[in-house]
């Protein structure tokens, strides 16, 4: 592990590659920096981080650049996350605040999130199976053929037609209406399905409407639903990231690539960084993932997150991308 000294110097190398996109030297370093050394010492301690693999020299005689190893420890070493500016915060209260459903809110994060980072936005929706039910609507079309709306504690909402072997009048449409929400409101999906199969046995001429919602609620292929944006952002790395592009577009048209890639939905309060070889795919070795979860209250039903470069502005990332899925939560809280 390397002192105190030469991490001021590893992360003076990692800010300005960022920013620069050029190898390091020790003259800029010094020139840059406030680092309190000579250039002689600079360089002696770049020389220890070479060694220890945190930074290389692509070139001979030029500078240098910081490996995964190096981000790794920049990342790790991090005292705070970077505060996001007042302005910053009023972009992600005035486009999300004006968000009319899920469907809404998760697109305006995916937009929201590759304008903050300048990076490829993705954002999972909340999976059905961790969530609850708020509420369930029925409504009648027609003599005969209901709408189910089914309504969960994350916005999401689910619509079945259900055709009825016989007419239902008013009283009964009701007290159907009734019966379902007192046995599914407030249950989890998993005991809202044995509820409402138990009272579809119980009720055989409305059986129907009972086992329809508890499909609805089975019904887990929209837990690997994303959202993707910002892909354009990945045209202004140019040749310094063209190895990267191609298998990255190709990982953006995979739904399942990018879950794994996300990982599993932590906190919100946790951003996981995984840098380069870190992630699950080594033909995405050139990128890293800045990832936490969101859901309402301290449960997390979903992730979002961006993907990009590993050389990128790994605290203002880390901000934005925590920052979002706050803003989210708390949306999804209220709702």
């Amino acid at each position: 592990m390397p002192d105190e000294r030469r991490l001021e110097v590893l992360r003076a190398i990692v800010e300005d590659y960022v920013s620069t996109e050029e190898p390091v030297g020790s003259k800029a370093l010094v020139e840059r920096h406030r680092l309190g050394v000579s250039p002689a010492t600079v360089r002696n301690d770049m020389a220890v981080l070479e060694e220890e693999g945190f930074i290389t020299q692509p070139h001979t005689s030029a500078g240098r650049v910081p490996t995964d190893k190096g981000y790794r420890l920049f990342v790790d070493r991090l005292t705070t996350v970077k505060p996001m500016t007042v302005a910053e915060r009023r972009a992600i209260a005035t486009l999300l605040d004006g968000a009319i459903d899920l469907d809404d809110v998760v697109h305006r994060s995916v937009r929201l999130l590759s304008q903050l980072t300048r990076q490829v936005a993705v954002v999972q929706y909340p999976t059905l199976s961790r969530s609850t039910v708020r509420h369930v609507e029925l409504v009648a079309l027609m003599p005969t053929r209901l709408l189910t709306v089914l309504i969960l504690s994350t916005g999401r909402v689910e619509q079945r037609l259900v055709e009825m072997a016989e007419p239902l009048t008013d009283d009964a449409l009701v007290d159907l209406r009734g019966q379902v929400n007192r046995a599914a409101t407030g249950q989890t999906i998993a005991d809202a399905v044995t509820a409402l199969r138990a009272l579809a046995s119980e009720l055989p001429d409305t059986a129907v409407v009972a086992e329809t919602l508890a499909e609805a609620m089975s019904d887990h292929r929209s837990d690997e639903r994303i959202v993707v944006g910002g892909a354009a952002n990945l045209a202004r790395y140019g040749d310094s990231f063209d190895s990267a592009v191609r298998p990255l577009l190709e990982a953006l048209e995979e739904h399942v690539v990018l879950l794994k890639l996300l990982g599993e939905a932590t906190t919100g309060d946790t951003v996981t960084v995984r840098i380069g070889h870190e992630g699950p795919y080594q033909e995405l070795a050139s990128t890293s993932v800045v990832a936490t979860g969101y859901g309402p209250g301290d449960e997390a039903l979903a992730t979002l997150g961006i993907v990009g470069p590993t050389r990128m502005d790994y605290p203002g990332t880390m901000a934005a991308v925590r920052a979002v899925a706050r803003y989210v939560s708390r949306i999804l809280d209220e709702a």
